[in-house]
């Protein structure tokens, strides 16, 4: 391919609503174009990353015995209606595009597809003897993200390889897990992606295990904690720990203390001399359910520890056994519309008398009180008074009447102990998700009645299992973890050429000649190469080399007279000058040792 007729458009200024390095490279080096809220267009070069990421998918996912399908985007909301997720997904998270047909039926543009091919499995395997099967799709997706950022890290239409597995029974769906976490692994390794395996929230998707594939990059957007030995990684959504010990409370007697302006944990402790550890701090909150109800909740926790919202929602629906719309904090603009007085916030405390919402008129009427088992230990403590500017000191939760139920609600942090291991203890890192593999178990088979005939002919619920790559955000999140002040560093294995040959001056015909014969002996040998054959000045095409990134630039230049080209590895700008023979001789086998072709 020769750069004059690629319609490359490359950017000198950072385009403004590019924040982190990788959106902003993309954008500069003509690989992709904004068209909406995170709507983009993939350039031609972009198509060929895109391109080479999906055959390295296709081959490892073949390997796997995974079966490649097409579904359809476009899903009947009869489906998701069946499953129960329809509403979560239109009126309460909302990240699905849904619309109506001319006859008024309800449609929804597909972020996932585990109801169409569940329905499909029920219709076509027929007997344990069909089984297992995995099946996958390559293909665009739909979700209307709130707040779409970073380019192609959160946009609203995206490139998604999506697998699913359907088994006779756990072991068996277990196996497959484990060959869909080996077979990630090897995506991800070919990819050039250095990578971490975590324990991960099962969301929206649910199922009984789920291990997110995160590359690591300071501009990720999730927290994972890791142990020093290694052995543990996980979202911090999913983290557990043991936390730092808590400072104990001096011994004093049961009292009341003013607390003017101290609504805050920093403040209050700064006035009374306290530490974090020592105050429970209460969150009420409103939960709002798929069955229309809406439960006003107290959460407790220790003052030193930060609530987890996805551990509070799978509390809720646990407790509840139904679905979890949103979880949202109580304002006094919604005590207001309830017709509820004012709450003392700032001085709430874990007691807080349901009669603070009798009358409300679509709210239930006690709270659900929950505390994390860190508030609870404590033997002694200082909490809210449930009086405007007043807290009692010298508590403990036999004083305060009936103890909420214990469940593990808090952020795990860096510095606290492990759990395998308490000598060990995790620490922080930010990551981009890439990949995530779930066991789903039977919870879309039973939904939508999904079964086969087992070894003895009776019906039974397939287990299943979703595989899901994001194929464009890895693309761009290669671009975060490959690039350097003066471009992007494409890995050699999805890099959208692998050479590329700069003639430094076009005028020039010893120079021009020279570039031709290297551009065509390269294609000869199987190389995918790039000809910058512009009649720009050499500054120009060495800056635009850099900033698209093709692992390797041969520059044809003042030597091409003695037969000499420079060779420039891209990674590290490492040089060497080498005569035509050579420099074909040396890429060629270095490229093909590194790729495997060949072989």
């Amino acid at each position: 391919m020769r750069v004059s007729r690629l319609m490359l458009v490359t950017l000198r200024d950072v385009p403004a609503d590019a924040e982190i390095a990788s959106h902003q490279l993309l954008l500069r080096g003509g690989y992709i174009r904004r068209i909406g809220s995170g709507i983009y267009a993939y350039l031609p070069m972009m198509w060929r990353v895109l391109r080479k990421i999906t055959a390295i998918v296709q081959k490892e996912m073949d390997a796997a015995g995974g079966l490649e399908t097409l579904l359809p985007q476009m899903q009947p909301a009869e489906l998701w209606q069946r499953s129960g997720r329809w509403q979560g997904y239109t009126a309460g998270e909302g990240i699905m595009f849904h619309l109506e047909d001319r006859q008024g039926r309800e449609l929804g543009l597909g972020p996932t597809h585990e109801e169409v091919i569940t329905s499909l499995a029920g219709d076509l395997l027929r007997s344990y003897r069909q089984l297992p099967v995995t099946l996958y799709q390559i293909q665009t997706k739909f979700r209307d993200e709130i707040r779409p950022r970073f380019g192609l890290m959160r946009g609203r239409e995206f490139i998604m390889k999506d697998a699913y597995s359907f088994h006779a029974s756990e072991a068996d769906l277990c196996s497959t897990y484990a060959a869909m976490d080996e077979a990630y692994r090897k995506i991800f390794e070919r990819c050039g992606l250095e990578t971490v395996a975590v324990d991960a929230d099962s969301g929206a998707i649910g199922g009984a295990a789920s291990q997110e594939f995160m590359v690591t990059a300071d501009a990720g957007e999730d927290l994972i904690l890791t142990s020093s030995d290694g052995l543990y990684a996980a979202n911090q959504e999913k983290a557990v720990s043991q936390p730092q010990p808590a400072q104990p409370l001096a011994k004093t007697k049961e009292g009341l203390i003013d607390t003017p302006k101290q609504k805050s944990i920093e403040e209050l402790c700064s006035a009374q001399g306290l530490e974090a550890s020592q105050v429970i701090k209460v969150l009420i909150m409103l939960a709002s359910f798929e069955d229309g109800q809406l439960q006003p909740i107290l959460v407790s926790l220790r003052g030193d520890q930060d609530l987890n919202e996805v551990k509070l929602v799978n509390a809720l629906t646990v407790e509840r056994s139904t679905g979890v719309l949103n979880v949202t904090p109580i304002s006094p603009e919604q005590l207001r519309s309830q017709g509820l007085k004012n709450f003392p916030f700032g001085s709430l405390g874990p007691d807080l008398d349901d009669q603070c919402l009798s009358g409300a008129k679509t709210w239930n009427p006690q709270f659900l009180r929950l505390a994390d088992p860190t508030a609870l230990a404590l033997e002694s403590f200082v909490c809210g008074a449930n009086q405007n500017d007043k807290h009692r000191i010298g508590m403990n939760w036999s004083l305060l009447g009936n103890t909420p139920i214990s469940i593990d609600l808090r952020n795990a942090q860096a510095g606290d102990r492990c759990l395998h291991d308490p000598k060990q203890t995790l620490e922080e890192r930010r990551g981009i998700e890439v990949g995530h593999i779930f066991q789903l178990g039977r919870k879309y088979s039973k939904a939508l009645d999904a079964s086969f005939a087992n070894d003895s002919g009776q019906q039974e619920h397939f287990w299943m299992g979703c595989y899901g790559i994001g194929i464009s955000r890895l693309a761009q999140a290669a671009v975060e973890q490959h690039h350097d002040d003066a471009g992007i560093c494409w890995p050699l294995a999805i890099a959208p050429f692998e050479v590329v040959v700069v003639i430094a001056n076009l005028q020039d015909e010893t120079q021009q000649q020279l570039g031709e014969q290297i551009y065509s002996k390269l294609k000869a040998a199987g190389i995918d190469v790039l000809l910058d054959d512009r009649t720009e000045r050499a500054g120009v095409k060495f800056k635009d080399a850099d900033l698209i990134g093709i692992p390797w630039r041969i520059v044809v230049g003042r030597d091409a007279s003695n037969d000499q080209v420079e060779l420039v590895r891209r990674a590290n700008k490492e040089t060497q000058l080498l005569n035509t023979e050579q420099v074909i001789d040396s890429l060629t086998k270095e490229i093909n040792t590194q790729l495997k072709r060949g072989i």
